[in-house]
């Protein structure tokens, strides 16, 4: 197949895809008006950069853009993101084109004017067909555009680069962590003041005979707010802000904690993919009910669901996990069958070849 993208190079979702589709030998291509990192696509992906880097360029840039069309001539155009890019690929209006939506474009976009709302369902019906990487999400764009067949095509892992090692635990070390950006929907600002409840009235220090401390990987504007927020709660000294990390060193980091978190905190955390990394590392899980999350996780089987923005909630369940080492390797094993099961990314791509396949015979 010929398949072009219309996506921002500059994400790693996006980087992912397409290099999944040109590694199973397929004729691919990019069209983006995000810089692409270096050395990010496998070297037979034609990237092809629009000139305008702004939100106008959505608008402005199709008649390069459709020139490009014009050049490569796919057999099927996969867009990424229902608001920015979608707008672009409305204006091209290439049949058959597949939109994937993301989270925020049918969460938060709608929601900031009537006329961003109209935007995005204009963007959606012009659409052949559309992919969602969560059933929650697909009911949520389902609010937006009427007769389009949605498909459920998770954002799975690679189980040979995330897999359990025991050997990069400290076994003297009870070690919470987050891979996540520093940002407000995240929730890390609950997942501090939870420790902080565990440290200052569970007094856990006292109670195990481990060290206990708080990873948090990532970078984001939030860090100086967080960092202080450690500092005020008289938890700093216990609490590690890694910064940002290599992709590729994500599962090293993982297999160094013996409990993940994630309390994001707006139901534009559609899909868990940082969820489903943890539990492939065979790592219980403890996240907050919003989105996408609580559909990767089993509640009390492969980890915990609790309210968001609750911290004593988020205490209260990472207080028992820490003393039920048990549950913890249960839960572990638990998560990486689920995993095994539904987010294997070679299954994952392998359906949404599939899918481009059906909308050719059926479009074309």
């Amino acid at each position: 197949m010929n398949i072009c993208f219309i996506a921002g190079a500059s994400t790693i979702h996006t980087v992912r895809w397409v290099n999944a589709m040109a590694n199973k030998g397929h004729e691919v291509s990019l069209i983006t008006q995000h810089k692409e990192e270096l050395n990010s696509f496998e070297t037979n992906v034609d990237v092809y950069e629009l000139p305008i880097k702004n939100n106008s360029g959505y608008y402005l840039n199709y008649p390069v853009a459709k020139y490009y069309i014009n050049k490569i001539k796919p057999d099927i155009i996969n867009t990424h993101y229902a608001s920015g890019y979608g707008t672009l690929s409305r204006l091209i209006n290439f049949t058959p084109t597949l939109l994937s939506v993301w989270g925020s474009d049918v969460y938060d976009f709608p929601n900031q004017s009537d006329i961003k709302k109209d935007i995005l369902k204009k963007n959606l019906a012009a659409a052949t067909e559309i992919a969602s990487t969560s059933h929650v999400m697909k009911k949520q764009t389902e609010r937006f555009v009427n007769g389009k067949e949605i498909h459920i095509t998770p954002f799975g892992i690679d189980l040979e680069k995330f897999s359990p090692d025991k050997y990069k635990k400290n076994l003297n070390m009870m070690n919470i962590g987050i891979v996540k950006k520093l940002a407000p929907k995240y929730g890390i600002e609950y997942l501090i003041r939870s420790f902080a409840i565990l440290v200052n009235e569970k007094n856990i220090l006292d109670k195990t005979n481990k060290k206990i401390k708080l990873t948090i990987v990532g970078k984001g504007e939030q860090r100086s707010y967080l960092e202080e927020l450690a500092k005020e709660l008289e938890i700093a000294e216990l609490t590690d802000f890694v910064g940002v990390i290599p992709y590729n060193e994500v599962p090293d980091y993982l297999n160094t904690f013996d409990i993940f978190c994630a309390p994001s905190t707006l139901d534009s955390e559609s899909f868990g993919v940082a969820i489903i990394e943890a539990s492939a590392c065979e790592l219980p899980v403890v996240v907050s009910d919003v989105g996408g999350l609580p559909e990767v996780v089993d509640n009390g089987e492969t980890g915990y669901v609790v309210p968001s923005k609750d911290p004593e909630a988020l205490a209260d369940k990472l207080y028992e996990l820490i003393f039920d080492q048990d549950k913890r390797k249960l839960m572990g094993k638990k998560g990486r069958e689920k995993v095994e099961q539904l987010y294997d990314w070679g299954k994952n791509v392998d359906k949404m070849e599939e899918i481009y396949q059906e909308m050719i015979k059926k479009y074309k």
